[in-house]
């Protein structure tokens, strides 16, 4: 069977396309190879996330740039981004299969295109079917993973790190942080409410360590336990730690406002932030894993956090991160932590009560 440049490259090359963004811009520089007067290209594929509806990469043809776009739950629909291809030339999109969620390519031209380049579009997008169905399987799982595990985890995952006992020592600046009085709170509130409680703290927590690069680990009831790895001088990860919680603070302030507006009683959290090494990997049953952290490290973060109703403060932070970081902070003394055997020193931030 004699095929043009592009359609072998789909039967051949294009499953092992390592990602969308380079599928669309390779597929897109072979049709303009092969005579197509392209001026862009867009893929939309649909993935499973709780609150990301589809991921569409744009390609520019005199760039050969391609960026991608988000496409919300709950938003206005654009979802072959028809609206960016329009702004480039005529438009000609295609589904590669008949489910409404099916992968969508869509190419914009730098003139209208005749009968016969048109057909080859549509041949181009019945070729592309097969590789695309299996990228769009290979995108599903990414976010899946890492909607459950995180970004980074689910990186390890993917790249094979399957088997129990296997992971690796790093370095990284660890926050715990759980709300004060959740038992006698749970229990005065409806679950439908209590579960609206939790989102809304899990929601300024986590977002505020997504927003300074860390991850969160796990979800343990009403606490959370996030990294933010070491990846340079450590007092890089641990500024981001100290920003993460202190836009968390702010966050929990607004709510509470909001809460008080409402008659409610406000949301109390203790949060504690310490700098050292964890074994980051696989740990569980034998058919049952959990891609989590362990060590010294996560035990002392831990007890750190039960100090702070003791103390009276919402914020403790550890010697060994106090040490690693510019940020002014108020000295507490040292402390005995339960099960820790040396006493910790303990600072906290000015502000924080």
């Amino acid at each position: 069977m004699d095929l043009s440049a592009p359609l072998a490259w789909l039967v051949d090359e294009a499953g092992d396309s390592p990602g969308a963004d380079r599928f669309l811009a390779d597929l897109g520089s072979r049709l303009l190879t092969d005579g197509l007067p392209l001026a862009g290209g867009a893929l939309t594929l649909a993935v499973p996330h709780p609150i990301i509806a589809r991921r569409t990469w744009l390609w520019r043809a005199d760039s050969g740039t391609v960026i991608e776009a988000l496409g919300f739950a709950g938003a206005p629909p654009d979802p072959t981004g028809r609206d960016w291809l329009t702004e480039l030339g005529p438009v000609q999109q295609h589904a590669t299969g008949p489910a409404p969620d099916s992968p969508v390519l869509g190419w914009a031209a730098t003139r209208p295109l005749s009968p016969a380049e048109t057909g080859r579009l549509r041949e181009t997008a019945r070729f592309a079917a097969a590789p695309l169905a299996a990228l769009a399987g290979r995108v599903a799982l990414s976010a899946l993973l890492e909607a459950y595990l995180g970004r980074r985890s689910a990186a390890r995952v993917q790249a094979g790190a399957l088997r129990r006992g296997t992971g690796e020592t790093i370095r990284a600046a660890l926050l715990c942080a759980d709300l004060r009085d959740f038992t006698v709170l749970s229990e005065a509130t409806e679950p439908t409410a209590m579960i609206a409680v939790l989102d809304a703290w899990f929601d300024r927590v986590a977002g505020a360590v997504h927003a300074f690069g860390g991850e969160v680990l796990k979800f343990i009831g009403d606490g959370v336990l996030a990294i933010f790895p070491v990846t340079g001088p450590p007092g890089e990860a641990c500024e981001a730690a100290l920003r993460a919680v202190a836009a968390a603070r702010a966050g929990m302030s607004h709510l509470d406002a909001v809460r008080q507006a409402q008659g409610l009683p406000p949301l109390r959290f203790g949060a504690a932030l310490h700098l050292g090494e964890i074994l980051w990997g696989n740990i569980g049953a034998a058919d049952r894993l959990d891609f989590t952290a362990i060590g010294p490290a996560v035990n002392l973060v831990s007890r750190l956090e039960g100090l702070c109703r003791p103390l009276g403060r919402s914020i403790l932070i550890s010697g060994a991160l106090a040490a690693a970081t510019a940020t002014p902070l108020v000295a507490l003394g040292e402390h005995r932590l339960r099960g820790i055997a040396a006493p910790c020193e303990v600072f906290t931030l000015p502000d924080a009560q």
